[in-house]
């Protein structure tokens, strides 16, 4: 009876993403005011597993490894690399000119593409999944790989990235649910059958992922929340460009995936070029750049807010865009 009961909530709260998570950044807002939140920043990891495992465990392993999404790899990474970061630069150079940080911060949100978040929301979207996998460990290494160069070459800066710690994220919150969701779905369908786990079992698994989102949006508010409410005429500044520049992603890369792509990958592509790692976009600003970086980091934090409601929201829009999904 209890599990029902949670299993009814959660699923209200997955048909219901517009208000919880506006909801839930509200309430993050006020524990990071009220309460000593430093602590939350462990639980990062466990959520964003939480977010990811029940996604990979409807994941069929060999579709990873099947050809027919090249065209959508391919436009993703030209995206990613070759087109949205000059738009962040551009707009960052003329919306802080003399503001060098808080331009930094914005091509920086913009270098570092895909996270856990672009699996969750094309699986929202009922995307391919496999295309988005494959987007976000690509986007991963070639960000990771390219971000140096770019932050050189336009803002004058050389901003170290440990290759290592990148290997170790992808490893953890990509490579560790995909394994656990393996195994869990072969033992779940040689106990019960193929055709029981897929009309009772399987569909039970991607609300949970749910919960990793809204606890991901939870802990990022709380732990920013003192700099987001210390400087209220600025958080307006920052968010004007920041809305901008998700306008046009999301614009140009929906003209991309409904011009060339088919629906599924379409989403992916969506996804896997709207939604930015900014976890590792605020390590950078704050490590790299020490209390100079506190503007770039502020920026990148209020990104959050942008980031997930917009993703929401374009999981609402999605079968006006793209049509039903089969």
């Amino acid at each position: 009876m209890k599990l029902n009961i949670t299993m009814q909530l959660i699923q209200r709260l997955t048909r219901n993403l517009l208000v919880a998570i506006p909801v839930t950044m509200l309430l993050g807002l006020v524990a990071g005011a009220l309460l000593p939140v430093s602590g939350l920043s462990v639980l990062v990891i466990p959520l964003t597993l939480l977010m990811i495992y029940p996604m990979m465990v409807n994941l069929r392993l060999h579709e990873l490894f099947n050809g027919g999404d090249l065209r959508a790899q391919g436009l993703a990474q030209l995206l990613n690399f070759a087109v949205i970061p000059f738009i962040a630069f551009g707009i960052g150079l003329w919306w802080f000119a003399d503001q060098p940080y808080l331009a930094l911060g914005l091509l920086l949100s913009a270098l570092l593409p895909t996270s856990g978040m672009t699996i969750s929301w094309t699986g929202f979207a009922k995307g391919n999944l496999p295309a988005a996998v494959k987007m976000t460990v690509i986007g991963l290494l070639l960000g990771s790989l390219a971000t140096p160069f770019y932050v050189q070459w336009l803002m004058g800066a050389n901003i170290p990235v440990d290759l290592v710690a990148v290997f170790r994220q992808i490893l953890l919150v990509i490579g560790l649910p995909l394994v656990a969701g393996q195994l869990t779905r072969k033992w779940l369908v040689k106990r019960h059958g193929q055709r029981h786990y897929r009309q009772h079992i399987g569909p039970k698994f991607p609300p949970f992922a749910t919960l990793g989102v809204l606890g991901i949006v939870f802990v990022a508010m709380a732990l920013k929340a003192d700099d987001l409410l210390s400087q209220p005429m600025l958080l307006l500044d920052i968010l004007l460009p920041l809305a901008l520049l998700y306008a046009i992603n999301y614009a140009l890369s929906t003209w991309v995936a409904r011009t060339w792509l088919s629906r599924g990958d379409g989403i992916a592509l969506v996804y896997g070029t709207v939604m930015r790692n900014l976890s590792i976009a605020l390590a950078l600003a704050m490590n790299a750049f020490g209390e100079a970086g506190a503007d770039a980091a502020l920026l990148i934090a209020l990104a959050y807010i942008i980031q997930v409601q917009s993703a929401a929201w374009y999981v609402k829009f999605t079968p006006r865009l793209f049509g039903p999904a089969e």
